[in-house]
């Protein structure tokens, strides 16, 4: 059949449905929107039990956010990488700090205006990533999960055979964050955002989709880290 890329927009940002001879999910977007997620299945003429994996790319409320009742809806595992996997099983709210001042004044009204009025209903991770590649192959989809910290220091990115490469909040693509593709305004620490890209991009990562936003090409990083 081929890689299918569907995207599905819960909130603030896209979660991605990845079919091949399987079906899997990257991240679980902002809480309460179970049904956009019933919806957006719909739309691609899928059932919430074909996703049998859902990988959260890291931690922060608009990716875990649904998690719990997406898996309740559907069925399938959680897998999340061990530094973070306290976040969704106890419901917590952490944020990476900006690294600019466009960043910090918006990290300022989230932590102000937004966190501290959303709860996210905590579950449990089923799957417990580590630094080592985890292969997709159990779940028929050609491709893998790299460790690539960085924005947070538990965050993943899921890299196909093809060269897609999803990768949650390394990179952004959409207002109010970035008027243009590049790298993120948010980041526990920078020397290992830079890494990690450096490793996604020698394994092979072509066109780059990012949590917030439109595809782009792997070239626009390959010059902002040049």
């Amino acid at each position: 059949m081929g890689v299918i890329i569907d995207t599905i927009i819960l909130g603030f940002g896209h979660s991605y449905i990845i079919r091949d001879q399987g079906v899997i999910m990257i991240d679980g977007g902002d809480p309460k929107k179970a049904k956009a997620f019933v919806k957006g299945m719909e739309s691609i003429a899928l059932k919430p039990e074909d996703i049998k994996l859902m990988i959260m790319t890291h931690g922060h409320f608009d990716h875990i956010g649904s998690a719990a009742e997406i898996k309740e809806i559907s069925g399938a595992k959680i897998a999340m990488h061990q530094q973070e996997k306290d976040w969704l099983e106890k419901g917590l709210k952490p944020l990476s700090p900006g690294v600019n001042f466009w960043g910090s004044t918006l990290l300022f009204v989230m932590k102000a205006f937004m966190v501290p009025f959303m709860r996210i209903p905590p579950t449990q991770v089923d799957v417990i990533l580590g630094d080592e590649d985890f292969s997709l192959a159990e779940y028929g989809i050609p491709g893998k999960v790299i460790y690539t910290p960085g924005h947070s220091s538990g965050s993943v990115s899921i890299l196909l055979e093809t060269g897609d490469a999803f990768v949650g909040d390394l990179a952004m693509n959409a207002l109010p964050m970035r008027f243009s593709p590049g790298l993120p305004v948010f980041a526990e620490d920078w020397k290992k955002v830079r890494e990690s890209w450096n490793l996604l991009l020698k394994q092979g990562a072509k066109t780059i989709y990012p949590a917030h936003g439109k595809p782009f090409s792997a070239d626009i990083i390959r010059k902002a880290l040049s």
